[in-house]
């Protein structure tokens, strides 16, 4: 029945239809722009979500703790918010958890966070202009108190007097507020929602570079093997089979070894090892379409190997091509996460899935599996959201099924 629609229209009216496939891009689509957007929606954005606070660690879910933010004696370069956002910013202050607090002679007493009961090795003083202006080298200990004003000397030399009693309500209005850890703490104290969010991108850039470079070489070997046969087809042939022969995980350890371990390192042996299935199909699309009219046809207008390589075969095999690159992305992100498990992926302090359920597995026995399970149930819904969009486009570009 002709109903005068192209088939990428077919497809996609197909492919909607499937409430699975369309859950399963509705949640990469969520996932890419959380991990896009990275720092600008983290609560933690210093680099690398990596602001430690011993003693919050495993704290659970929805915990709250009262906090003093104390300014840096540092002079800190002003950032964009794009920058902020792919590269997070250094915290201009230092966080202190606080219980309860009071102010006397110039300073603000905390009492800080602990388990422990009251005692005074837990007490704090700061004096107040530490709080909130980044101080010469030495001059805390040179602050002057007056009778209803403080001075001292800034980091850039300038000596500021300012009344004592303004700058108390602008440490109770802008210093002393609360922060919430929606997702808990991990044992190092650090915001897992912040880690989490940052993790994502880790994932999502592994299964784009490792698609990337497993469809350039996948491609063209599986093309040129196709489409020359002979020889060259057996050669071909014989590395693929050589490659695929080894274990995956174990190649992948292999070339991690050989390489290194890193950040682009991973990327690079995972999407190296990649390759073979795309080679594998692509080969056999190529050999059913060499024989074909059209191809035939180009052959006698002259044109050469390589044009009708690029323009007249790949456009036509692009289907099962990108059904197998939503496969090969969910194993990648499997893989990733592998490998920082066993400690030879992504390196701390870089926030990774896989990095986070080591971290934590041994928590799984003392009453906060959450902080394995966490990072676990990520993975999963990635892979699982990756694995329906495959199986829905493979339904969606099959022409036999109505």
């Amino acid at each position: 029945m002709l109903t005068g629609q192209t088939p990428g229209a077919i497809a996609w009216n197909k492919f909607r239809k499937n409430p699975l496939a369309v859950a399963g891009l509705i949640l990469i689509i969520l996932v890419v722009a959380i991990a896009i957007l990275g720092y600008s929606i983290c609560p933690d954005q210093s680099p690398y979500a990596n602001n430690q606070h011993l003693e919050l660690s495993g704290k659970k879910p929805g915990f709250r703790v009262n906090v003093l933010k104390v300014r840096k004696n540092e002079i800190f370069k002003e950032r964009g918010f794009f920058y902020t956002m792919f590269y997070g910013r250094s915290a201009e202050y230092e966080e202190i958890s606080y219980l309860n607090f009071s102010f006397s002679e110039g300073k603000i007493i905390l009492r800080e966070f602990t388990d422990i009961p009251e005692n005074e090795e837990f007490y704090r003083h700061i004096n107040i202009p530490d709080v909130l202006f980044p101080l010469a080298p030495g001059s805390v200990n040179n602050i002057r108190f007056f009778s209803d004003s403080l001075s001292f000397f800034l980091i850039t030399g300038e000596e500021i007097k300012v009344p004592a009693a303004s700058l108390i309500q602008e440490i109770e209005r802008e210093h002393l507020t609360q922060r919430t850890y929606y997702l808990g703490t991990d044992r190092f104290g650090r915001d897992l929602l912040s880690r989490l969010i940052l993790g994502a991108r880790i994932s999502l850039m592994v299964g784009f570079i490792a698609v990337a470079i497993s469809l350039v070489i996948g491609i063209s070997m599986g093309a040129v093997a196709g489409y020359y046969r002979g020889k060259i087809d057996q050669f071909i042939m014989w590395i693929i089979n050589v490659v695929w022969s080894v274990p995956t995980l174990l190649l992948v350890i292999a070339l991690t070894m050989v390489i290194g371990r890193g950040f682009w390192q991973v990327f690079v042996a995972v999407g190296v090892t990649m390759w073979v299935e795309v080679a594998r199909v692509v080969r056999g699309q190529v050999l059913s379409l060499r024989e074909k009219e059209f191809i035939e046809a180009a052959k006698v207008l002259g044109y050469s190997d390589f044009r009708i390589i690029l323009k007249h075969i790949i456009p036509n095999i692009l289907s099962p091509v990108i059904i197998i690159s939503a496969a090969n992305f969910a194993s990648a992100i499997l893989i990733e996460a592998g490998l920082s498990f066993l400690g030879i992926g992504v390196q701390p302090p870089i926030s990774s899935w896989g990095g986070m359920v080591k971290d934590h597995y041994g928590f799984i026995l003392a009453g906060k599996a959450y902080l394995a399970f966490i990072p676990g149930f990520a993975i999963m819904v990635m892979v699982l959201a990756f694995t329906m969009l495959g199986n829905g486009m493979r339904d969606a570009f099959d022409i036999r099924k109505e």
